[in-house]
């Protein structure tokens, strides 16, 4: 179904090769997984594999032969390619077109001339899905969590039924509910004969869905393991090649709050009086009576919570339950009921915005200047007391990039590179909002170092994760969201 010979590929103005001498075969109905260190290419790859690479992104420099189902991608035309593949990629807020769930289910059909009837019956089908967990046709998708996006994402990628789905870090946001949930679904759909290429660092929920493990290194294939060698590999031996493997829940000590949005609120009578929480240092981040409410519904509840400075607090809960939400809240970019302290001081939202900082999902978003070295030093600039930018490089593996454009980089080194700025800024304030994702088990114990050193400063850190290997480096306490809502979209 796939095949790649000698597939080289070099982006504009790159020293080196991002692909080198790719030979891959997959055969029809097979899943592959492909993985290694950030900025191996597995996201490059995936992109000549729907034909990204040479159609969109054609200034580089690509060698050798792509074929798809017999196609061969380089003189096929885009929609030729679009039709046999679909493609979700790590964020999937970038390649939404429409505003509601069924306007983007119809979107890939509608483009492809597909007749209306047929069109109507897949989305219903899908829609039908989907509303198993809540989710309705008409539900806005910029209201929507990252783990829904995602699952609309995969049913959008899939609509048309092409024979090829190519995933790109589809677990990265996911909690252990939506992740099994997904390993389900991708099962379904290789039952179904499709092809499927997932890019990932989080394996084990693939060790029994997956043909082959292709391993990745400096845009070059450095082993390929089979269903067998995957599913004996030792955590060890994962360690070995840079992957990651078990997961190990952290065991953190729950932070001391009521509401409804919680999973287990202290008990009362606490939330009556805010002095009462049997918290640590009076310093730190308080939020009292403050509640969120989305087109009518109620997303978030908390009733008193205080976050206390100087300490790293994991915030968890299943995809939807109102992490992000609380994230806009604490940094002022979401208005909300209720008021917000600092070291007893109530806050509002222009101040909360201009004391904190947030590295979000999606940090593109996040990304302003030319190069990885103006990104630092734009971070730094006016900030005597920041620790040293050159040192704060060197720890995340970013020296070798400082002369690169950000939106050039992996996936991985973007985030990275965000994680650099945030510990530059010096705010008083910090939320990383799933700062682990595309990252690989090397940078991980980087990141969390940096998450601990922001906290060491004196800030108040929350840390939203699904990631336990972070939360277990770099958490100190808990706070568990759960929905509020029949569907909760923060």
């Amino acid at each position: 179904m796939i095949r790649l010979r000698e597939v080289s590929w070099t982006y504009p103005h790159a020293v080196r090769p991002s692909l080198r001498d790719i030979d891959l075969k997959v055969a029809a109905g097979q899943l592959v997984v492909l993985c290694g260190a950030s900025g191996c290419g597995k996201s490059t790859l995936l992109r000549t594999l729907n034909g990204l690479i040479p159609h969109f992104q054609d200034e580089g420099v690509l060698s050798g032969t792509v074929s798809v189902g017999g196609l061969a991608l380089q003189r096929a035309e885009l929609d030729q390619i679009g039709l046999l593949t679909g493609t979700v990629l790590q964020h999937p807020r970038r390649q939404f077109f429409t505003d509601t769930v069924a306007e983007e289910l119809a979107f890939a059909m509608e483009n492809f001339g597909f007749p209306a009837p047929d069109i109507r019956t897949r989305v219903t089908q899908l829609s039908a899905q989907l509303g198993q967990g809540g989710l309705t046709p008409g539900t806005s998708l910029g209201r929507l969590s990252g783990g829904w996006q995602q699952r609309v994402a995969i049913a959008a990628a899939w609509a048309h039924r092409p024979a090829v789905l190519l995933l790109d870090e589809p677990s990265s946001n996911l909690s252990a509910e939506a992740v099994d949930q997904l390993a389900q679904t991708l099962g379904q759909l290789k039952a179904e004969g499709v092809t499927i290429v997932v890019a990932e660092h989080r394996l084990r929920y693939l060790q029994d869905l997956a043909d082959r493990l292709v391993i990745l290194c400096d845009g070059a294939i450095a082993a390929e393991w089979s269903a067998a060698e995957f599913r004996a590999a030792s955590d060890q031996r994962l360690a070995e090649q840079g992957l990651r493997g078990e997961v190990c829940p952290a065991p953190l000590p729950a932070l001391p709050a009521t509401g409804a949005s919680l999973v287990q609120p202290w008990p009362e009578p606490c939330s009556a009086d805010p002095s009462a929480l049997p918290v640590g240092p009076s310093s730190g981040l308080e939020l009292d009576q403050v509640v969120c409410r989305l087109g009518g519904r109620r997303v978030l509840d908390l009733a008193q919570v205080r976050f206390p400075a100087g300490q790293v607090t994991a915030v968890r809960g299943v995809n939807g339950s109102g992490k992000s939400t609380l994230a806009r809240i604490v940094t002022g970019l979401r208005a909300a009921s209720g008021q917000v302290k600092l070291d007893g001081r109530p806050l509002s939202r222009r101040t909360r915005q201009r004391i904190s900082a947030i590295v979000m999902q999606d940090v593109q978003r996040q990304l302003f200047t030319d190069s990885v070295q103006a990104e630092i030093e734009l971070a730094a600039s006016g900030r005597p007391d920041s620790p040293s930018p050159a040192a704060v490089l060197d720890s995340l593996d970013l020296t070798d990039l400082a002369d690169r454009h950000p939106l050039s980089l992996s996936g991985g080194q973007q985030q990275r590179l965000v994680v650099a700025t945030v510990r530059l800024s010096g705010h008083r304030v910090v939320v990383f909002d799933e700062p682990s994702s595309g990252v690989d088990r090397r940078h991980l114990g980087s990141i969390s170092h940096q998450i601990r050193q922001v906290a060491a400063s004196g800030a108040v850190v929350l840390l939203i994760s699904h990631d336990e290997d972070l939360l277990a480096l770099a958490g100190d306490n808990q706070l568990t969201l759960r929905p509020v809502a029949d569907l909760d979209l923060g």
